[in-house]
């Protein structure tokens, strides 16, 4: 171990006894985009014991220009970016441990998905996510740390469960649709993930090695074009009648909502389509009822139908499906319950 993170090691704030708090530590982080593949190779480089990597999508070519893991093998396989991602980060550091999971984080699955881990890193796309890692991060007493970048301009913050603010503490309510800018919308260049992704990573380094007054304490906000840093002090901003920490209202944790959920995805004509019960599915069985409606590619991790008008239809054994090829949530939803009748 020593050879290997010598000069992490000879860092005095980290040392040798720091180092073996990294070695011991469990983490997860959701959301293997362009955040997730930074942050995942700076902590499995720096020797994190044991990571959890949590995604619902597969590798496609407009990831390949800010989603530094990826390769174009990896779309070309279709694989999904858990996967993908473990494959590269074992062969980074095969002294590690890296558990992938394929799948959407919901309130049906964030306890068994988040459990057992000391700091769960955010990585994802979308608010609804955020909230949900919020509360199980308040309800479990496991920190957290925020990350979000859109066009050149990034923040994080990293919350410890009721000692500093949360996140529901400065943003109480999630944004109506349409009223934020999205990397479909705006655009994103590579270099601003980096920069919040190695903040939210240094951030874990700190905590996890046993530096928690390092922590910055702020919302750290960066805009690349404009070279302008601005952390906001927020030392003082937690609410009292905070929804989450103050009350204890998990509502985005404690919701069933037993419906299908149709989310258009950032970046691309895709629209992800989310059971309200979980499934397991079958995807020889599903391959061969779904050949009749067009061309079928399968691999080990999900199947793909060539639809008419250049849509796809990938489908993956926990029954979420993604529809390529459109925007149209209402349209989504019809090709899902035209080919799996729910």
């Amino acid at each position: 171990m020593e050879e290997r993170y010598s000069r992490q090691i000879r860092y005095s704030r980290i040392g040798l006894e720091g180092q073996k708090r990294l070695q011991d530590s469990r983490i997860a982080i959701v959301g293997m985009g362009a955040l997730g593949t930074v942050l995942a190779q700076h902590l499995v480089r720096s020797g994190i014991g044991y990571t959890r990597l949590i995604d619902r999508d597969i590798v496609e070519w407009s990831n390949l220009q800010r989603q530094m893991l990826y390769t174009e093998q990896d779309a070309l396989r279709l694989l999904p970016k858990a996967a993908a991602a473990a494959e590269h980060l074992r062969a980074i550091n095969s002294s590690v441990t890296v558990e992938p999971i394929t799948g959407d984080l919901n309130s049906s699955n964030a306890s068994q998905w988040l459990e057992g881990v000391d700091l769960i890193l955010d990585g994802s796309d979308n608010f609804s996510v955020r909230y949900l890692i919020n509360d199980y991060s308040l309800k479990s007493g496991i920190p957290w740390i925020y990350g979000g970048a859109v066009g050149a301009t990034g923040m994080t913050m990293t919350v410890i469960p009721h000692e500093t603010a949360c996140y529901r503490c400065l943003f109480p309510e999630p944004p109506a649709p349409g009223t934020t800018d999205t990397c479909d919308s705006a655009g994103v260049i590579s270099p601003i993930i980096d920069i919040i992704a190695s903040i939210q990573a240094a951030e874990a380094i700190k905590l996890l090695s046993g530096n928690r007054e390092a922590l910055h304490s702020t919302l750290f906000q960066v805009d690349l074009w404009n070279h302008a840093w601005l952390p906001v002090g927020i030392s003082h901003a937690r609410k009292e009648a905070c929804p989450a920490c103050g009350m204890g209202q998990y509502e985005f944790l404690d919701q069933q909502d037993r419906e299908t959920v149709a989310t258009a995805l950032c970046g691309r004509q895709s629209v992800q389509l989310t059971p309200g019960q979980s499934a397991r599915l079958d995807l020889s069985s599903m391959a061969r009822k779904l050949s009749a409606a067009g061309n079928v590619y399968q691999n080990p991790y999900l199947l793909r139908l060539d639809l008419s008008g250049g849509m796809t239809f990938v489908l993956f054994p926990d029954g979420r499906a993604i529809v390529q090829g459109t925007e149209d949530t209402t349209r989504a939803r019809s090709i899902y319950a035209e080919l799996l009748g729910i």
